[in-house]
């Protein structure tokens, strides 16, 4: 027997890691995470395709945060696609926008709509 998500609720199609970041980003773990987060990506039995970084989580996130996200970014394998999922209102979604990572990271407000776009090749 097969038990699948409910209808609506987010769940991780083949190729795909979602990964939920700490409740703080910030000089204390930043670049402790960047090991942790590269390695659950590479530990896959099939080829990785997408990568999604959840931040709904995260209510502090500082400069060493958006260099994270920026090294993960260049360090993924090429093919693979990084996907952000913050909160609009959020601390995050604001330090992306103000830090201008946003324009070269998609960022979604909820896991389903990051989940949801495997056709696009940017999105």
């Amino acid at each position: 027997m097969t038990f699948l998500p409910p209808p609506g609720a987010p769940y991780e199609p083949p190729g795909c890691v979602v990964l939920a970041l700490p409740a703080e980003i910030d000089l204390c773990n930043a670049s402790g995470l960047l090991p942790l987060v590269l390695e659950a990506a590479g530990a896959r039995d099939e080829p990785l395709r997408l990568l999604v970084l959840d931040l709904t989580g995260t209510v502090f996130m500082d400069s060493q945060g958006v260099r994270l996200l920026d090294e993960v970014r260049h360090r993924l394998p090429d093919g693979v696609r990084l996907r952000l999922v913050a909160d609009p209102r959020g601390v995050p979604s604001r330090v992306l926008e103000l830090s201008g990572l946003r324009r070269d990271i998609p960022v979604h407000d909820n896991l389903v709509e990051a989940l949801g776009r495997q056709s696009g090749a940017t999105a």
